[in-house]
C-alpha cells in the first residue's frame, strides 16, 4: 500500500488551514447537487413528459445531454483549477449551475429544458474537479483519507438518494408541477454555498514561476474525443440501433491525435492539458481504471431498478425512491469508515467492497425472480441493497484516495478530472450496455419485466465483478513486487 501517511508536497513550515474541514462541507454541498442531478430527473421523466408534451427522444437529451456535457468539461476545467485558481472555477460553476437550476425550472417547453440541461451539465463539469482538488490542497495524510470518505458516500448518497428526492417533490407538489421542483430545490442550497465559498474556501493564489499557457488544441481534441465516444452510447440506453456508432470512429481517431499533440505540446512549451506522465504513476493508473469499470456496473444499477419498479410493478416514484434508498444507507455508513481505515487496510478493502457488491446484486437479482408478483417486492430487496450499498462504500472513497495519493497537489484538479472523466464515460458505457440487454428482453420477451430486469443485473454484476478481477490483480501483483524487494509505494497498493 502506499504510504498514505508521507507529505511530500507539503512546504516545511506550512500548517494546515484551520478552515479546511468547513471549506470541505461547502465543496461535500456543491458536489452533492451536481451529482443529484444526474439521477433525480429520471423519476420525474413522465411528469415532464405531461406537462410539456416532450417526445421520447426531447426525454433522453434532458438525461443525456446533462450527462454528456459534464463529462465534456472535466479535464479542462481541472487544469483550469490547477492553473487559473480553484475557488474562482468553483464558484463560476456553481454560480452557473444555481442559475441554470431556475432556468431549468420555469423552462416554458421541452427545447428550452434541453438546452439548459446541456448548460448545466457544464456547470458540472466546472465545478466537479475543484472538490478533488481542493480535498488534495487542504489535506495531508490520514485526514486526506477521511475528506475522500466523505466526499464518497456523497458520491454514493447523491446517486442513490436522487429517486427518492425527487418521489419525495412530486408527491408534494403534484405531477403537474413537481417535476419544476426536481430543479428549484438546487436554488436556495446554490445561493447558500456561494456565500459559504466567499468566506471559507482558501483565496487563490498566483502559482510560482512563469504562467502555465492554456493547451486549446488539446482541449478541443479531447473534447471531441469524449463527445464523439459518449455521445452514441448515450443515445443507445433505449434503442441501441439507432445511436451513430461511427462516432467511435471519429473518438479514436481524435484520441490518437490527442496524444501525439500533448507529447508535442510537452516537448515545447512544457505544459500539456494532462501530463501523461500521471498515467505511469502505477496507482494512478490502477485507480482511474478500476474506477471506470465500478462506475459502469455502479450507476445502471438504479437506472434498470428504477424502470422496473415504476413500469414493471407500478410503484409510485415515492415508492420507487423509499425502495433504493437502502443503497444509499448502506454506502453512506461504510463510506465514512472506508476514508478512515484505508492508510490501515489499503486495496483490500476495495476488494473486499468489490466482492460485498458482487454478493448482494446476486442477492437482489434472486429475490427478485422469487417475489417477481409479490406486492411485498420492495421491501424484499432493500436487505441485499443494503448489503450492496456497503460494499459500495468501501471501494469509491478508498480507490480514490489511493489513486492521488501520490499525485502532486499542484496536478489534484487535472488528475481529479481525468479520474472523474473516466467514470462518467464508464458510466455511459454501463448505461448503453444494460440499457440495450434490457430493453431488448423486454421486447423478446413481450413485455416480461421480470426477465429484463434479471437479464439487466447480470450485466450489472458482470461490470463489477471486471472492476473485482482488476482489484485482485493489482493486489496480487503488489504483493509478487513486494517479495521480490520492490518497496511498497512503487506499487501503490497493499
Amino acid at each position: 500500500m502506499r504510504d498514505c501517511e508521507r507529505r511530500p508536497h507539503r512546504p516545511r513550515g506550512v500548517h494546515p488551514d484551520p478552515r479546511r474541514w468547513r471549506a470541505l462541507s461547502v465543496c461535500l454541498v456543491a458536489g452533492f447537487m451536481s451529482l443529484l442531478d444526474v439521477s433525480i430527473v429520471n423519476v420525474a421523466l413522465p411528469a415532464m413528459q405531461t406537462a410539456l408534451r416532450a417526445s421520447a427522444a426531447q426525454l433522453s437529451w434532458i438525461v443525456s445531454g446533462y450527462a454528456l456535457t459534464f463529462g465534456l468539461v472535466l479535464v479542462a476545467s481541472g487544469r483550469l483549477g490547477d492553473d487559473r485558481g480553484r475557488r474562482r472555477m468553483f464558484v463560476t460553476g456553481l454560480a452557473l449551475f444555481t442559475l441554470t437550476s431556475a432556468v431549468a425550472g420555469f423552462a416554458p417547453n421541452p427545447e428550452v429544458l434541453v438546452a439548459v440541461r446541456l448548460v448545466q451539465g457544464v456547470a458540472a463539469g466546472l465545478l466537479s474537479p475543484q472538490v478533488v482538488g481542493f480535498i488534495q490542497d487542504l489535506f495531508r495524510g490520514p485526514e486526506r483519507g477521511t475528506a475522500f470518505g466523505m466526499f464518497g458516500a456523497v458520491v454514493g448518497i447523491s446517486t442513490a438518494v436522487g429517486p427518492l428526492l425527487g418521489g419525495l417533490l412530486l408527491a408534494w407538489a403534484g405531477d403537474a408541477d413537481g417535476w419544476r421542483w426536481v430543479f428549484f430545490v438546487n436554488i436556495p442550497i446554490g445561493v447558500a454555498a456561494l456565500v459559504a465559498a466567499f468566506r471559507l474556501l482558501p483565496a487563490d493564489t498566483a502559482p510560482a514561476g512563469e504562467r502555465r499557457p492554456l493547451d486549446l488544441g488539446g482541449s478541443a481534441l479531447l473534447g471531441v474525443a469524449v463527445v464523439a465516444l459518449m455521445l452514441p452510447l448515450v443515445l443507445a440506453e433505449r434503442d441501441p440501433a439507432s445511436a451513430p456508432w461511427w462516432l467511435v470512429a471519429v473518438s479514436v481517431v481524435a484520441l490518437v491525435a490527442f496524444v501525439a499533440w500533448e507529447r508535442r505540446a510537452k516537448r515545447v512549451h512544457g505544459h500539456p492539458l494532462v501530463d501523461f506522465a500521471l498515467l505511469r504513476t502505477r496507482s494512478y493508473a490502477v485507480g482511474a481504471s478500476l474506477g471506470a469499470v465500478y462506475f459502469a456496473g455502479f450507476t445502471s444499477i438504479f437506472f434498470v431498478l428504477t424502470l422496473y419498479l415504476q413500469n414493471g410493478l407500478g410503484y409510485t416514484p415515492l415508492q420507487t425512491g423509499l425502495t433504493l434508498t437502502a443503497f444509499a444507507l448502506g454506502s453512506a455508513v461504510t463510506s465514512a469508515l472506508s476514508g478512515r481505515l484505508v492508510a490501515r487496510f489499503g486495496q483490500p478493502m476495495i476488494v473486499v467492497g468489490l466482492a460485498t457488491v458482487m454478493v448482494g446484486l446476486g442477492v437482489t437479482d434472486l429475490v427478485l425472480a422469487a417475489t417477481a408478483h409479490s406486492p411485498w417486492t420492495g421491501l424484499a430487496i432493500a436487505g441485499p441493497l443494503l448489503l450492496a450499498g456497503a460494499g459500495g462504500g468501501l471501494v469509491i472513497a478508498p480507490n480514490q484516495t489511493l489513486a492521488l495519493s501520490e499525485i502532486p497537489h499542484t496536478s489534484g484538479g487535472t488528475a481529479g478530472g481525468v479520474l472523474q472523466t473516466g467514470q462518467r464515460i464508464g458510466t455511459a458505457i454501463g448505461l448503453s450496455a444494460v440499457g440495450a440487454v434490457f430493453f431488448g428482453r423486454l421486447t423478446a420477451s413481450g413485455g416480461d419485466w421480470a426477465d429484463a430486469i434479471s437479464h439487466g443485473l447480470l450485466i450489472t454484476v458482470g461490470l463489477v465483478a471486471l472492476a473485482l478481477v482488476l482489484g485482485v490483480a493489482d493486489l496480487v501483483a503488489a504483493r509478487r513486487a513486494r517479495g521480490r524487494g520492490t518497496p511498497a509505494t512503487a506499487t501503490g497498493r497493499r
